[in-house]
């Protein structure tokens, strides 16, 4: 009879050795600025044909995007997220930014940090981040080296917002060279290709580059935490031209689809990783302010998020509230640590987005 209470026993500690997450990696991407109203219905039919929104350069932009209805269209302009990602995860689209400040780098700081800080970060000022971020945290905990958790941005402001210690983490933000003498010669080509294709904003390169930096990075460095946030999003709405917003969401799509066949490609990623998928802020929702957000834009405060990976219920589209401090404990949640020891975070792991196993 001892035998068989023996194997009892073994397969119950085996059990509660699995229980738990599975995911091994992180991946964090961001559009600055897109609007759930996108994402979840496609094509604005109030800006479709808005000349006051650059749509009157339109071109072939509304037989691509137009539809009868709001799932043809969203699926139309973000096929493979609508396609492929959303039926592997959980989708949220009734997310709270809680920060006051309604802009970019309140908006990161919070989803990085798990907080607001509207005393401290009450603009886009290129301050060092007053808290130790979660990418740092993760670094911490889990003991990685300098290559393990790796930030690339568009936008130049995250060399600030991605750590509170400066040299922590590797980040490549804005029209930064790479300095690595043992680069693949992909990576030294983009380096050198984002100083000749320039933007109109010199404080944010192209998001092709940024995404095609962070994607050789993957397969050459194999982080355990990646970040990549992407800017064009954001900038072609302050200018107020549609028509390239729409190419820069389209374009924003295309990526996700790159990165998924480079995950699947890799057996370190393979059904080992978790992508969450958000935004900074949300915009206003009428011709008077659609390019628009910050404290006084009604709507500004509404973001959404999605999530995919091994310890994600497949195939919700949830109208669950989550706010976009939780993001933060999230990732900690994932990584099989305890949220509760990221000092000062005031939000909570979202339990909708996770497995029951992952929750415990």
């Amino acid at each position: 009879m001892r035998f068989p209470l023996f194997l009892a026993l073994l397969s119950a500690f085996t059990l509660l050795a699995q229980d738990g997450p599975s995911t091994r990696n992180l991946i964090l991407v961001t559009a600055d600025g897109l609007r759930w109203q996108e994402v979840f219905q496609g094509i604005d039919p109030l800006l479709a044909r808005e000349r006051s929104a650059g749509m009157e350069r339109a071109g072939d932009r509304l037989a691509k995007y137009e539809r009868s209805s709001e799932r043809e269209r969203r699926a139309a302009l973000m096929p493979f997220f609508w396609t492929k990602l959303a039926p592997r995860g959980t989708v949220f689209r009734d997310v709270r930014v809680t920060n006051g400040i309604r802009a970019s780098y309140p908006g990161y700081s919070e989803i990085l940090t798990g907080r607001s800080e509207d005393r401290l970060i009450h603009s886009n000022l290129p301050i060092q981040n007053p808290n130790e971020t979660v990418l740092e945290f993760l670094k911490r905990k889990l003991a990685l080296d300098g290559k393990q958790v790796a930030l690339f941005a568009s936008w130049q402001t995250f060399r600030e917002i991605a750590e509170h210690n400066e040299g922590t983490l590797y980040i490549n933000a804005g029209y930064q060279a790479i300095d690595d003498p043992h680069a693949s010669a992909g990576m030294s080509e983009l380096s050198r290709l984002q100083f000749h294709a320039l933007t109109p904003w010199p404080e944010a390169r192209h998001d092709y580059i940024t995404g095609a930096m962070a994607l050789e990075y993957l397969a050459a460095e194999k982080p355990r935490v990646l970040c990549i946030s992407f800017d064009e999003t954001d900038d072609w709405a302050h200018d107020r031209r549609y028509d390239r917003v729409l190419d820069a969401i389209a374009e924003f799509d295309s990526f996700l689809e790159r990165l998924t066949n480079a995950i699947e490609s890799l057996k370190e990623y393979r059904g080992r990783t978790t992508v969450i998928i958000t935004t900074d802020h949300g915009r206003g929702g009428t011709l008077a302010d659609w390019f628009d957000h910050g404290r006084a834009v009604a709507g500004a405060d509404r973001i959404w998020l999605a999530m995919t990976g091994p310890d994600s219920p497949a195939g919700v589209e949830s109208t669950a509230r989550v706010e976009q401090r939780d993001i933060a404990p999230t990732m900690i949640k994932l990584m099989g640590l305890n949220a509760n020891e990221y000092q000062g975070a005031t939000g909570k792991p979202v339990a909708a987005a996770l497995k029951e196993s992952a929750r415990r």
